[in-house]
């Protein structure tokens, strides 16, 4: 797993990838524009240039990119989705000049009215974003609920993906608070295995193309997005991870979203725990697997031991 935070390109693009090296990160995830403006960043070649020879000459492994939160691909504003659509193709070109694992995108809120509209409308909106742009991939991240917001469940994603066409380019990013907050309880590894039998019926596996790793300050089916650090909300060590460890999602970008202290985003410090965090996970399962190995061994014996 490739365990890094959310990092800020400001002072050019490289910097990101120097922030990342600082927090001992093998992903980083950034805003290609200002979240809270529509306006996007024009990145010249001599950018892109110095951020990739960055990023071969570090540790970092891996990008991805948020989209900014003023996007509502699903909104009844004909005005907003029309900006929507122009902001994701931006990031989307942007992803892949700079070689991103994907962009990353809150499909949208229904508000207060119809969800099954909505869905139709931000697969709309998705799916023209994707004809506008070629090969970087769109994870839709699941949401806590709040706000009509859409991809609370597994459910809806699903919905979201078919109405966006099915493309190939198409993934799904999990975040461990939104699930929690959404109803979903991944705080043991059996939560996470029920959640995963559940993923590969609706979206498979395969679908699955990069992680958030937060701790939730509200409590499970809350529907509140409130981000805690690492350890210190409902999910717990324990509940993270549980969720860091299940193996169906190694081997993927997992980045920290937590407020950090005063307010700062994660540091090195909770990169490491979450790396620690991610060990004690994976060697649990491991224990788990050779008890249940043992355990069939002897019954395929009849539970013969020696005296």
């Amino acid at each position: 797993m490739l365990i890094g935070a959310h990092v800020s390109p400001a002072g050019g693009l490289a910097r990101a990838i120097e922030r990342g090296v600082e927090r001992g990160c093998r992903a980083i995830q950034i805003f290609n524009q200002s979240p809270r403006m529509w306006r996007p960043s024009t990145y010249r070649e001599a950018d892109v240039e110095a951020f990739r020879r960055a990023m071969a000459d570090s540790p970092v492994d891996a990008v991805l990119i948020h989209t900014v939160y003023l996007l509502n691909c699903a909104s009844e504003d004909a005005e907003i989705r029309a900006k929507s659509l122009a902001s994701l193709v931006h990031s989307l070109r942007a992803g892949q000049a700079l070689g991103a694992r994907g962009v990353v995108l809150h499909a949208g809120s229904a508000k207060r009215g119809d969800a099954a509209h909505a869905i139709r409308r931000a697969g709309e909106t998705i799916r023209r974003a994707l004809a506008e742009s070629e090969r970087c991939q769109l994870h839709l991240e699941n949401t806590a609920g709040a706000g009509g917001t859409l991809g609370r469940t597994l459910e809806e994603l699903a919905e979201l993906l078919a109405a966006a066409g099915g493309s190939r380019r198409l993934r799904v990013c999990l975040d461990s608070c939104h699930l929690l907050a959404s109803g979903y309880d991944i705080r043991t590894p059996a939560g996470m295995d029920a959640l995963v039998r559940e993923i590969a019926a609706r979206v498979g596996l395969e679908r699955i193309g990069s992680l958030h790793l937060n701790d939730s300050q509200a409590p499970l089916g809350s529907n509140r997005d409130r981000h805690a650090n690492i350890g210190q909300g409902q999910l717990g060590q324990r509940g993270c991870a549980a969720f860091l460890g299940t193996p169906a999602l190694q081997q993927l970008p997992c980045v920290l979203e937590t407020p950090g202290e005063k307010r700062g985003g994660a540091k090195r410090e909770e990169v490491q725990l979450a790396v620690r965090l991610h060990e004690r996970g994976v060697a649990a399962r491991r224990r788990a697997s050779a008890r249940a190995a043992a355990a069939s061994a002897s019954a395929g014996r009849g539970g013969y031991k020696r005296r």
